[in-house]
Formats: C-alpha cells, sequence, structure tokens
C-alpha cells in the first residue's frame, strides 16, 4: 500500500531476535513453574491446598498463551496490516469514531468486558469444588475466549467497526444474518439485565456501597473534561487525581453510611436501585464517548487491575490454605444450593465470561473497533484483555474458596431457602449434610458485624461473597479484623465499577446493534451522528433489558439463582455464533490448515450450550428445568395451594409462573436461532473452502497517516520510528485522552 513520503513510517518492521539463552531459560522456568503449580492442584493434593498455586498456574499458563498462541492467531488468520487506516482514522468524528492511545482503550475494552460473569460465574461454580472451575477458567480461555475476542475484534475493524450482527448478515446471507440479528439483539438484552442485577443485589440495603459507587459518576465526568479541555494528554497526571477522587468516596462512605441522615438517604430498596440503574443506562449510553464512558472504564480499570494484582500478591504472602474439595459432594448429580444441574454441561455455561463469552463479541464488535488506533494493537487489547478477566475470574473463585464453606452456602443460597435470617441459613447448611461443613448463627452475624453490614445471609450474586473473601485475605496481610469494613466495601465499590462500565458499555453498544439492524429497512439509523435514531434505539434497548431486571428483583426463588444459568447459556450460544461467523470469514480469506484453531472452540460451544439447553427446557426435575418448574407451580395454583415449595404466598407462585414461562420461551429462541446461524456459517465455510462462496465483505483499504506501537511497551525498532513522528511536533489528540 503506499505511503505519503512527506511522513515518517507508519509501520514498524518485524523484530527479528532469535532465542538467545537468557530467553530460553526464562521460558523454560516459567513452563516448570506452570507445570509444578498445575501437578500441585490436580494431581498431589491432600486435605487442603495452598492458594499460591492458582496463581502460578494461571500466570504462567497466560504468559505462554500470549507469547506463542495469539502469535499463530495473529500470523496465520488475522495477518494485521500497520499501513492500513482503521476505522477510527479513515472514519473519525470525535465521537465514536476517535483514535485512543492502545493503553486507554486497554483499559476502555477491558472494563467493558469484565462485569459480573467473571465475579459471578467462579463464585458459583465453586459449589462443584475448585478444581473443574480452575481447568475450564484457564485452558478455556487460552484456546477459546481470547481466540474470540481477538478474531471478533479484527473483523469488525475491517470492516468499519460493524456490529456481529450486521457482520453475519453482510457474510452469512439473509437467513443467517436475520437470525444472527434477532439472536444478539435478544441475548444482549438478557446480558445486561442480569449484569445491572448483580450490582442491585450488591447495592441493596448498603448505603456505603450505594454512596461511594454514585460518587464515580461525577468522578468519571470530571475526569473526562479535565482530559479533554483542561489538560489533554495528561493520562498519568488524571489518573493520579481519579485514584485520590475513589479512595476518597470510599472513606466517606463509610462516614456518610454511620450518619442518620446518610443512612436514611442511602439505604435503598433493591426496587429502587433497579430503576436507578436504568436511568443510569440510558443517559450513559447517549453521551459523547469521551465524557463518561471512556474515562470511567479507563478510572475502573486502574482499580480493576489494582485491586486483582493486589489481591493476587497477597495470597503470594499470606498463603490461605483451601479446605475446599477438587470436587466437591455437588459435582456428581443435578441438584445444589447455589445452582441446579450436573457438572457437564452447567459448569461451563456457570463460568461464562472467565473463560468464554459472548458478551465479548459484542463489545468486541461494538465500541473497541472504533477507537483502535492501529490494527497491530488488536493483538493487545483482545487477547490479552481477555486473559486479564480470566485472572480475575481465578482470583474470584479463590477468594470464594478461601471462605468457611458455611459462609459460602448462607451467602449463596436464595432468600427463599434461608428466609434471608441466620436462623434459617443456619437451619439450611445444616440440612444439606455436608461433612465437616458447621455455622453458626453467631458467626454469621460476627462476620456481618466484622463488614459492616447488617447480614450477609443470601446476598447472592457473586459480588458480596468475593468481597468477602478479599476482605478475609487482605485483613490477614493489611488491618486485621479492624479493617475488614474497609477491605469488603472497597471491594464492593471495585466490583460495582467492573459492573456499571459493562452496563453503559452494553448498552452503547445494544444501540449500535439495533442502529444496525434498523438501519437495514430505515438508513438513516445506520447514521451513529442522527440524535434522534440514537435516543429511539437506546429507549428501545433500555426498556428491554430494565424489564428483566425489575423481574430479577422481584423474584421469589432469587433472581441471579434462576436467571444466571438462562446467562450463561445465552452468553456462550452468543460466543457460538461470533465464532461461527468468524469460521465463515477466516474461510473466506484463505485460511485453511489453521481454521482449526476457531473450529474447536466453536464446536465445545456448540455442544455445551445446545446440551445445556436442552436440559432447561427439556428436563423434568424442576430445579432444573425451566418449563418443569412452571409446571409444577401452575398445577400448585390450580390446585388451590396457597404455597409450594419456596414461595410463600399465591403472588409469589404466580411470579414463578411468569418468570418460568419467560425463561423458557426465552430459552427455545436463543438456542433456535443459535442452530440456524451455526448452520449457515458452517455452509458459508464449506463453500469458501470449496471456491464457490462470495467473496468477504471487507471495507475498501485506506493508507494510513498515523504511527503507534503495537503493545503495552514500545520494540526497540517502535521507538526509533516514535521518535521519527515526535520531532514532527504535536498532532491531533487521541480520543480526549
Amino acid at each position: 500500500m503506499e505511503q505519503d513520503p512527506a511522513l515518517p513510517p507508519v509501520a514498524a518492521p518485524e523484530p527479528r531476535r532469535g532465542w538467545t539463552p537468557p530467553k530460553v531459560l526464562l521460558w523454560v522456568a516459567i513452563a516448570l513453574l506452570g507445570g509444578v503449580a498445575w501437578t500441585m492442584l490436580a494431581i498431589v493434593r491432600g486435605e487442603t491446598v495452598n492458594a499460591i498455586w492458582f496463581v502460578f498456574a494461571a500466570c504462567c499458563s497466560y504468559l505462554i498463551g500470549y507469547r506463542f498462541y495469539s502469535k499463530v492467531i495473529e500470523r496465520f488468520i488475522t495477518r494485521p496490516d500497520d499501513r492500513r487506516a482503521t476505522p477510527a482514522e479513515s472514519k473519525a468524528d470525535g465521537k465514536d469514531y476517535v483514535p485512543t492511545d492502545r493503553r486507554v482503550l486497554f483499559g476502555h475494552h477491558f472494563a467493558a468486558i469484565a462485569g459480573a460473569g467473571p465475579l459471578v460465574g467462579p463464585v458459583l461454580a465453586a459449589q462443584m469444588g475448585f478444581l473443574p472451575g480452575t481447568i475450564w477458567i484457564v485452558v478455556g480461555v487460552i484456546f477459546a475466549g481470547a481466540v474470540q475476542d481477538y478474531v471478533v475484534l479484527f473483523f469488525s475493524m475491517r470492516r468499519g467497526g460493524r456490529s456481529l450482527g450486521q457482520m453475519a448478515r453482510d457474510e452469512l446471507g439473509r437467513i443467517g444474518g436475520t437470525a444472527a440479528i434477532l439472536a444478539t439483539l435478544l441475548i444482549m438484552i438478557i446480558i445486561v439485565a442480569i449484569l445491572a442485577l448483580v450490582v442491585v443485589n450488591a447495592l441493596g440495603e448498603s448505603p456505603w456501597g450505594v454512596f461511594s459507587v454514585s460518587m464515580t459518576i461525577p468522578i468519571a465526568i470530571f475526569m473526562g473534561l479535565y482530559l479533554r479541555f483542561i489538560r489533554p494528554g495528561r493520562i498519568t497526571e488524571v489518573s493520579v487525581i481519579g485514584f485520590v477522587l475513589l479512595m476518597a468516596a470510599i472513606i466517606a462512605g463509610g462516614w456518610v453510611a454511620e450518619t442518620d441522615w446518610g443512612a436514611a438517604m442511602f439505604t435503598l430498596d433493591r426496587t429502587t436501585i433497579a430503576w436507578g440503574i436504568i436511568v443510569y443506562g440510558f443517559v450513559a449510553a447517549v453521551l459523547p464517548v469521551w465524557l463518561l464512558l471512556a474515562p470511567r472504564d479507563y478510572l475502573s480499570t486502574f482499580m480493576k487491575i489494582g485491586v486483582i494484582v493486589m489481591l493476587a500478591g497477597a495470597i503470594v504472602v499470606v498463603r490461605p490454605e483451601i479446605e475446599v474439595p477438587a470436587f466437591s459432594e455437588f459435582a456428581g448429580g443435578e441438584l445444589g444450593p447455589v445452582f441446579s444441574g450436573s457438572l457437564f454441561p452447567f459448569l461451563f455455561v456457570t463460568i461464562a465470561c472467565g473463560a468464554l463469552s459472548g458478551f465479548h463479541a459484542l463489545i468486541a464488535s461494538g465500541t473497541t473497533p472504533k477507537l483502535v488506533e492501529k490494527e497491530k494493537q488488536t493483538r493487545f487489547i483482545g487477547y490479552g484483555g481477555m486473559l486479564m478477566e480470566s485472572f480475575v475470574a481465578i482470583m474470584a473463585l479463590v477468594a470464594a474458596i478461601s471462605l468457611d464453606r458455611g459462609i459460602y452456602f448462607a451467602m449463596n443460597s436464595s432468600a427463599a431457602a434461608t428466609g434471608g435470617t441466620v436462623e434459617g441459613a443456619v437451619a439450611f447448611v445444616s440440612s444439606l449434610g455436608l461433612t465437616g461443613v458447621e455455622v453458626s448463627a453467631e458467626l454469621l452475624q460476627t462476620t456481618a458485624d466484622n463488614v459492616g453490614e447488617e447480614s450477609i445471609v443470601s446476598r447472592t450474586g457473586g459480588a458480596p461473597t468475593l468481597a468477602l473473601g478479599l476482605a478475609h485475605i487482605m485483613q490477614q496481610l493489611i488491618g486485621g479484623t479492624a479493617m475488614m469494613g474497609f477491605w469488603y466495601h472497597f471491594a464492593i465499590m471495585f466490583e460495582a465499577l467492573f459492573i456499571l462500565t459493562a452496563v453503559d458499555a452494553g448498552t452503547r453498544v445494544a444501540r449500535f446493534m439495533l442502529q444496525d439492524s434498523i438501519g437495514n429497512v430505515a438508513p438513516r439509523f445506520k447514521d451513529t451522528g442522527w440524535r434522534p435514531g440514537v435516543w429511539i434505539t437506546t429507549a428501545i434497548m433500555v426498556a428491554g433489558w430494565g424489564a428483566i431486571l425489575i423481574m430479577g428483583v422481584t423474584d421469589p426463588l432469587g433472581g441471579i439463582n434462576t436467571l444466571f444459568p438462562l446467562f450463561g447459556i445465552a452468553n456462550q450460544l452468543l460466543a457460538a455464533i461470533a465464532l461461527a461467523v468468524c469460521l465463515a470469514i477466516a474461510a473466506k480469506r484463505g485460511v485453511r490448515s489453521w481454521l482449526w484453531v476457531v473450529a474447536v472452540p466453536l464446536a465445545f460451544a456448540s455442544v455445551v450450550t445446545i446440551t445445556a439447553s436442552m436440559f432447561k427446557i427439556f428436563s423434568p426435575v424442576p430445579a432444573v428445568g425451566y418449563w418443569a418448574n412452571h409446571v409444577a407451580f401452575r398445577d400448585a395454583l390450580a390446585a388451590g395451594e396457597t404455597t409450594f415449595g419456596t414461595a410463600t404466598s399465591v403472588e409469589a407462585m404466580e411470579a414463578v409462573v411468569r418468570n418460568t414461562l419467560v425463561q423458557g420461551t426465552l430459552s427455545i429462541v436463543f438456542v433456535s436461532l443459535a442452530i440456524v446461524v451455526i448452520v449457515a456459517a458452517l455452509i458459508t465455510t464449506v463453500r469458501a473452502l470449496r471456491g464457490r462462496a462470495a467473496p468477504e465483505a471487507e471495507d475498501a483499504p485506506q493508507p494510513s497517516r498515523r504511527f503507534a506501537p503495537a503493545g503495552l511497551i514500545a520494540t526497540a525498532e517502535e521507538r526509533v520510528i516514535q521518535r521519527e513522528w515526535d520531532a514532527r511536533g504535536p498532532r491531533e489528540p487521541r480520543g480526549g485522552h
């Protein structure tokens, strides 16, 4: 591609460094340490296992996966070319298409993808024991989750930042494309609703948490204005200011919660918080990306990565002993106090975002491809960002299994099972008949007092369990019991930041998707700068996920306990759809011998999610099948019963009938649409391999007129070129950052 001769190079040459002895020794050491860690977890385990082996096994595996496997994908499947302008450069409009510094964009992307999934799924899956979840989180992300995120981001970027549904429409034809558009829109509604539900459960009746999280909104807006108008480009400076303000918000939250006026103003019930999040989701999705979304995501990324690294360091120093068995008493059956279903396939759909998440495909084909500055940065952002999320999931799992098992089950069983009281929780946990698991009312109340909460019973959703686990580990390192309240609410705010960034980014992506879809009929909607179209599509999507959120908040069976399996299945059905679309695109690009890199995770995700869907639709066990549950409660109402199972009133029974009808219907719709898309993609792939498929729908290449390094740290070759560009003087700011 022709480059302007008046400009310095826009692409760095590939570094040609050989394997020196120090490099060989380094990677051998990493491989050996990882091998020892996996051996300690999977084979040489006694009654307890030390938590440091989780950290070493995960980190060594991630390093090897990023250094070697992602380079294979880059070389043989994506084949980026930094001489081409990305959509952020060629379509720059200062609103949605903005060339953004790779470090800021990594933070924005990571914050957007790392919502509730890596926090909730591993915590719920701890019911099965530590080993199945650990293997799926680490191995799954290297060969499935990070692969999907990377290839979707790259292929969307090559298509002007088009949404996943529109990419399917362009590549698979009318039938497969229409099914993909419908599936992505409907699944997106479920995903964002569950993300919001986790925030509601974490902040319900917690004035400290509500105040601290609320303060992050004006802090983020201040950062956006600061970077845009006051001190453009001062990333480090505004990061320090934002961090100080965040710490102040946490500390002030404790003071405010202890005052009469603060307790009265910020002690909100779950329904009120849900409506607040619905309003927030609409406003955040229509504001310019630089004002709230990007600075908030960047701010929260500092918190997220900082907290997870801090927790990992504390685990290495404190070295807590894990007493949870590798495979628990519930690993071999269908029923459990936290979630119901057999290990296969339900473990794999319960741990969604930490290993493989279709939601990421929507972010990777939504906001992020419109902000990428150079093509080679997609490996760092897509593959690297997903590895970071997987590490979050491992830390969430370790935090959950580090707790006393009695406390774990008391926190994660629904209020319908425990009655929401310490006495009810004690009775319920005792009824499980678990060997060596004991819990008392005094222990539960003392634990709640230590973290500054009225109760920890039935605080479902994963976030409170992770917060308590983090507080339990950190207080052994810093502050003792007196600091547990600070650490707990520090973690709650960190988690709420995590999830709210996914809610606002998810709503924005959903708006892009709906605009693309309606634009096929009314082309004006494809214009992301047309404000009426923005407001209409945002309102439609917010109304959709808001209705599901309110349904979950008022669910008598515990919204997160009944909705999360649907979330996990829908999320990974969406991943299967994304991988299917990418398989067809890769085949059209002439990839043959390396097509298995996409085909293997597609096959696994398809088998797991379709099997799980069949269980939820056809299982005769009410605790597993939505329709079986629906029929059981419907028949009880018809027989004149006023209570049934865990529902203690006719209104509660009617709510179960209504909710299971919605959930069961959605299960059928989701799996049907996914199967249509997968079949259409396989047909397109076969045609491409035979040379009979239509050409891929990439945008025409345009020459780039800017330069930026590809990874977190610039190579020697990149630094030389960067100095040439710096010598030309300042250029336009990137994304207000």
